[in-house]
């Protein structure tokens, strides 16, 4: 299956699944679960759970094992999403055609809707590990997700992004910020998956070292596209980054060079891929969509 015929179906899919994982409870209860939920249905490429559920079945793995993983890391990224959203970061108003978090439900549940994300991500890969046959693998994967979104990981990529405003940003930094803010949780999904499907150590080495490339390719055409892209179909609002005063790809090196750079990255990628041991056409197809994508 190509991975446009895969993006048609699987997302639907995925969104189905997620009133399982919220228990209808008090008002309370209800309150927070409804702030949570709108952001977590809100739709989206779904990339990081469907990155995490191919590598675990091409290594042999068992993708509903893996979907408390897969729906963890989703929620981990929505999280991020309302916490970027909110006035004191970018202060956006838009995110994938639906008003942002904090504009719908304040700022205060927004923070409390990201936070909850957070924690219930945990719990499920926690309770997850402790159901599953294959423990170590389960732990490992909720291990390499959480460090990954953590202060070593995407958390070091935001404060690595508001520091370095107000300094003299090349390529290098830009790169550094963007490794951790948004390549560590793509990787992340790429590597637990692999752990899940029982992937050798060094190959999941190797897909570690794919996927900081995948993480670059992914927020170049970002850059780009909040230059050239149509609100429309991004479904959030564009020329954010101008707007904040934010040193971006195309800032740096022209329209043009950033197009080459998104076309030698790819390159890269899909070379690196075939030394790997499975051959995941999928895979190549995402990341020749993620080149050209639009939104």
């Amino acid at each position: 299956m190509s991975y446009l015929d895969y993006y048609q179906h699987t997302p639907e899919a995925f969104d189905a699944k997620i009133p399982a994982y919220f228990d209808a409870g008090s008002p309370m209860e209800t309150a927070i679960d409804t702030c949570m939920r709108y952001s977590l249905e809100a739709g989206g490429k779904r990339l990081r759970p469907l990155l995490l559920l191919e590598f675990c079945t091409a290594y042999g793995g068992n993708d509903e094992a893996a979907y408390p993983f897969a729906m963890a890391i989703e929620m981990i990224h929505t999280y991020s999403l309302i916490h970027d959203d909110l006035p004191c970061m970018d202060d956006d108003k838009l995110r994938r055609g639906k008003p942002t978090n904090h504009v719908v439900y304040g700022e205060d549940m927004a923070v409390l809707a990201g936070d909850g994300l957070l924690n219930t991500a945990a719990e499920l890969m926690a309770q997850a590990a402790m159901a599953s046959r294959e423990s170590v693998r389960a732990l490992k994967a909720m291990y390499t997700i959480l460090k990954a979104s953590g202060t070593r990981g995407m958390i070091l990529g935001q404060v690595a992004d508001i520091k370095m405003q107000s300094q003299e940003t090349d390529v290098t930094a830009l790169d550094y910020i963007n490794h951790y803010k948004t390549g560590k949780l793509l990787t992340a999904a790429m590597t637990a998956g692999a752990v899940l499907g029982g992937a050798p150590d060094d190959e999941v080495g190797k897909i570690e070292r794919i996927g900081h490339k995948v993480g670059l390719l992914f927020q170049v055409v970002d850059d780009l596209l909040d230059l050239t892209g149509d609100v429309q179909k991004m479904g959030k609002e564009v020329h954010i980054d101008s707007r904040n005063d934010k040193v971006t790809y195309p800032l740096l090196l022209g329209i043009q060079t950033t197009q080459q750079r998104i076309e030698q990255l790819r390159d890269e990628i899909l070379a690196e891929t075939a030394s790997l041991s499975i051959h995941m056409r999928f895979f190549e197809e995402t990341i020749k969509f993620l080149t050209i994508r639009d939104h």
